[in-house]
């Protein structure tokens, strides 16, 4: 990969994450807010029957708009990166924590294995970002 294209698949994956996983707390968030249980999106529950609600963590507003915070920041992390802005790779390997534990605990398999490419992406092309 070339230089410039390297950050910029990495923050297609941050889009895609951040969008794809973001997009479905609003409907969790306002489910719990009007007191029904989080809503099922292609047969799995959104955010809720993880590891989270197995150690005692139970699904709720304030940890799902958590999620949804670290999703907005992998988007803004992505923007940056797309720009060239060294800043978008630090916020983004900075958010791998959090992100890392919200996925772990609402059982969501498929962020991980895209936050590994997108990290190595991101380690291969920093000292070429401004």
């Amino acid at each position: 990969m070339t230089d410039s294209v390297q950050p910029r698949v990495a923050a297609v994956l941050l889009w895609i994450t951040a969008g794809g996983l973001g997009v479905f707390c609003l409907p969790a968030i306002r489910n719990l807010l009007t007191g029904h249980d989080i809503p099922y999106i292609m047969g799995f529950p959104a955010y809720g029957r993880g590891p989270f609600e197995r150690i005692g963590i139970p699904t709720t507003v304030p940890l799902l708009a958590v999620f949804l915070l670290v999703c907005l920041l992998e988007g803004l992390a992505g923007w940056l990166l797309w720009r060239g802005h060294k800043g978008g790779g630090t916020l983004a390997l900075a958010l791998l924590p959090a992100g890392a534990t919200l996925w772990w605990g609402f059982a969501l398999p498929i962020p991980p294995v895209i936050a590994l490419v997108r990290t190595v992406l991101i380690v291969l092309s920093r000292q070429r970002l401004t």
